[in-house]
């Protein structure tokens, strides 16, 4: 009797097995590999280990940071580091699991920025988009959030941590950079000495519009001459 009971609670083990469910998350729940009913909430399930796999699946908000190469329309070589952060459709989710599997977001997100990066950055010389940035990264994240809704992923965020070039290439910017300011004080230096020559001539024809009235008032005096 105490041999069958072992062999009893010995079955139950192997037939039977627990899986809890976090808050904020979901339970995707797969029969011999195939996605079965709605996706499970928070709690306790039980499920049979030789037939069915429960995946745990996070809904919150969560955070990829991607690094990305790609090249702009004069054809400069450039480097993004790129944020993105975001949350799966819980009403989705057992699509997006069938579709992409657990490990949906190393395998969309990258391919997603490159693509939107690609696509964005080719419109901008090198230049421009340093100048501006904001502008640019705006266009990135609607590319971004845009294709990831069609995959059931939904974007809050995007961030461009970081934007390189190569070394030459920063260095032929720097340089202009600086002969442009360098222009830049040469037109306000030519512009004061040009601005001092004017206050010169007014204050000498001040001098002399004044010696002229002094010589009239005094040859109409005599008086005051004498």
């Amino acid at each position: 009797m105490k041999k069958l009971f072992v062999l009893v609670l010995l079955a139950l083990n192997l037939t039977a097995c627990g899986e809890i469910i976090d808050t904020g998350h979901r339970g995707i729940e797969t029969h011999f590999g195939k996605v079965e009913g709605q996706p499970l909430t928070e709690g306790f399930y039980f499920y049979n280990p030789l037939s069915t796999t429960i995946y745990e699946m996070n809904v919150q908000t969560q955070k990829l940071t991607y690094d990305a190469m790609t090249y702009t329309k004069d054809v400069q070589k450039s480097k993004f580091i790129v944020t993105v952060n975001y949350a799966v459709d819980a009403t989705h989710i057992g699509d997006l699991f069938t579709l992409y599997g657990a490990d949906y977001a190393n395998k969309l997100i990258p391919q997603v920025v490159e693509g939107s990066l690609k696509n964005v950055v080719g419109k901008w010389e090198a230049v421009d988009l340093i100048a501006n940035r904001d502008k640019a990264t705006t266009q990135i994240e609607l590319a971004i959030r845009d294709a990831l809704k069609d995959k059931f992923i939904n974007v809050s965020r995007v961030e461009i941590n970081n934007i390189d070039f190569t070394s030459e290439f920063e260095k032929a910017v720097e340089a202009k950079v600086v002969a442009i300011q360098r222009a830049s004080e040469s037109e306000n230096k030519t512009k004061q000495i040009q601005e001092e020559a004017k206050q010169k001539i007014i204050t000498a024809k001040a001098d002399s519009e004044s010696m002229r009235i002094k010589s009239e008032a005094l040859s109409q005096n005599k008086s005051l001459v004498e």
